[in-house]
C-alpha cells in the first residue's frame, strides 16, 4: 500500500455550463479518516463519484492506492466501496437476501455468500433482523445494512457520502463507531459531511470545499486556528437579560459593533436557539483576549448573573461559516440524491 491512499490533482467536472468541481487537489494518507466539508452544491458528491470511478473527470488526474481512476478504473473498483446518503439496498428483500445477492454478483459461491452475509450481519448487530425486509428497518438499521453491503468485498478504501444524514443521535454514534473500527482494521475512509461535529469527532484531516474548490485544509485544530480568533461562550441565569448582555459583550469586545444572529454572517455576538446562551468572536491578539476578560466584570456591574463562561477556540461550525460565508445546513432526509454503491 502506498503512503497516500488517494491523490487528486486539478480535478474538474462540468455539467453543461455548471463547473461542479473546479480544480480540486486532495492527498489522503492510508489508514486515516479524511473529512470533506462544504455547503450544498459545493461539489463534494461529484468529487467522490469521480474518485470512485462513477464519473469521468473532464480534467485533472486522480489515483486510488496508486491506480489511475480513468485508465485503471476496473482495478480501482475492486479496491473501493461507496455508500451514499440513502440506502441503496433492495427494500423488498431481507437483510440476508440483499447481502447474499451482492456476494453472488461478486463471484462468491452460494455457501460462501451466505457465510459472508452472516458475518456482516453479526458485525453490524443485525443478526436478529436477518430475515426481515429492509423496508421494515429503522433509519439506523438501514444505514448499517447499507454499510454492510458496501463491505462485502472488504474494500481497502471506503467513500462515505454524508452517511448519517437524517439519523437520530444514537444511530449517528453507531455509524461513528463502525467507522472507527474500519480504520483501526487498516481501511482508509473519505467522509463527506455537513455535520461539523462528525468531522470533529472522526477526521484526521479536513478539506473545506466551496464552489468546487478546496478553500482550506488541515486538522480540526489547524482550521480553528486559521480563523484568527477565539470564542467566548456565556450562559445566563435569566433569559430575559440576554439582549442587554449581548449589548454589553459587543461593547466590551468591539466598541458596540451591531449584533448578528445565527441567520447572518459571523459577527460580534451570536444568539443561538437556546435563549439563555450567547457567544462572541474574540480577536486572538493579546488586546482582544484582554477585552474578553472585561466581559464578566461589566456584566456583574449591570446585575447580570453568568453561571457559565468559557473562552477558547471557535467551534468547527464557526470556522465553516467564516470560510464559506454560509451556516451549516444539513440536508433534509426528505430530499434524496442519487445513491450509488461500488465495491
Amino acid at each position: 500500500m502506498t503512503e497516500l491512499a488517494i491523490e487528486a490533482h486539478g480535478l474538474v467536472k462540468h455539467f453543461g455550463t455548471t463547473r461542479a468541481v473546479d480544480g480540486i487537489d486532495l492527498s489522503v494518507r492510508a489508514g486515516t479518516v479524511y473529512g470533506v466539508l462544504g455547503p450544498n452544491g459545493a461539489g463534494k458528491t461529484t468529487a467522490v463519484r469521480m474518485l470512485a470511478t462513477l464519473l469521468r473527470p473532464d480534467a485533472g488526474t486522480a489515483r486510488v492506492l496508486g491506480r489511475d481512476v480513468v485508465t485503471e478504473a476496473d482495478a480501482v473498483r475492486g479496491l473501493v466501496g461507496l455508500t451514499g446518503q440513502y440506502a441503496s439496498v433492495d427494500e423488498d428483500l431481507t437483510a440476508t437476501e440483499n447481502l447474499v445477492v451482492l456476494s453472488r454478483l461478486y463471484g462468491f459461491s452460494r455457501p460462501a455468500a451466505r457465510a459472508r452475509a452472516a458475518d456482516l450481519l453479526g458485525a453490524f448487530e443485525l443478526t436478529e433482523a436477518a430475515g426481515r425486509q429492509v423496508k421494515t428497518f429503522s433509519g439506523g438499521m438501514r444505514r448499517r445494512i447499507d454499510l454492510a453491503a458496501s463491505l462485502v468485498m472488504s474494500p481497502v478504501v471506503l467513500f462515505l457520502d454524508e452517511p448519517t444524514t437524517g439519523l437520530d443521535p444514537r444511530s449517528r454514534n453507531d455509524v461513528w463507531d463502525i467507522v472507527r473500527v474500519l480504520v483501526a482494521d487498516g481501511a482508509t475512509v473519505l467522509l463527506t459531511t455537513q455535520y461539523l461535529d462528525e468531522a470533529d469527532q472522526l477526521a484526521d484531516r479536513i478539506a473545506v470545499i466551496d464552489h468546487g474548490r478546496v478553500i482550506a485544509e488541515g486538522t480540526a485544530s489547524e482550521l480553528k486556528s486559521s480563523v484568527g480568533s477565539g470564542t467566548v461562550h456565556l450562559r445566563l441565569a435569566d433569559a430575559a437579560q440576554r439582549e442587554n448582555a449581548a449589548r454589553i459583550v459587543a461593547e466590551a469586545l468591539h466598541d458596540g459593533t451591531p449584533i448578528r444572529d445565527d441567520a447572518g454572517d459571523i459577527g460580534v455576538v451570536t444568539l443561538p436557539a437556546d435563549t439563555y446562551a450567547l457567544s462572541a468572536r474574540v480577536d486572538s491578539s493579546p488586546e482582544g483576549r484582554a477585552r474578553a476578560h472585561t466581559i464578566l466584570p461589566r456584566l456583574h456591574d449591570a446585575g447580570i448573573h453568568v453561571p457559565e463562561f468559557s473562552l477558547g477556540q471557535p467551534s468547527l461550525d464557526e470556522v465553516f461559516l467564516a470560510l464559506t460565508g454560509e451556516p451549516t445546513d444539513p440536508p433534509s432526509p426528505t430530499a434524496p440524491e442519487l445513491s450509488t454503491e461500488a465495491s
